[in-house]
């Protein structure tokens, strides 16, 4: 088992190095390996991964299988405290699609454990969605304050 953990990890380092490299990108066997590479790392529970892959799959994947599982990826990663996966989960729940309605309820709940990550941005948008409100979401002058200082705190300009 600890031999192919270790091997999982080396192929999920080496793709992360080899998916800057626009070329390697091109080439269809390799780029099902270094799929492959993400979604091992991915399954066996590791929080970076999770989040890599489901914004892959979110933004990149083909079809709506894949958007779902990008999905499904965000939300493990977000629950165990990945500040980047919860604030696309946001961006995702206020959005809306053709399967769910705008929740802007869910989406402060996502922005919120986003801030407390240190997601500047999260922090930001929270602020806005409590200044102006929405989808079912009631304006509360006094936490956008809060959240707007939360993000100058962590760097939001």
């Amino acid at each position: 088992m600890l031999f192919l953990r270790l091997r999982a990890m080396l192929g999920y380092q080496l793709s992360r190095q080899l998916f800057h490299q626009k070329w390697l990108m091109r080439q269809p066997r390799i780029w099902r390996w270094m799929e492959g590479q993400f979604a091992r790392m991915a399954n066996l529970g590791n929080i970076q991964a999770q989040s890599f892959y489901g914004h892959l799959l979110l933004f990149r994947g083909q079809g709506l299988g894949a958007r779902q599982e990008g999905r499904r990826l965000l939300g493990l990663a977000a629950a165990r405290g990945d500040g980047k996966a919860a604030y696309q989960l946001g961006v995702l729940s206020l959005a809306g699609d053709s399967q769910q309605e705008p929740d802007a309820v869910a989406a402060a709940r996502w922005w919120e454990a986003a801030a407390a990550a240190g997601h500047p941005l999260a922090a930001h948008r929270l602020a806005k969605l409590f200044r102006e409100g929405g989808h079912g979401f009631k304006a509360d002058a006094e936490q956008a304050q809060r959240y707007e200082g939360r993000a100058r705190e962590l760097g939001f300009r």
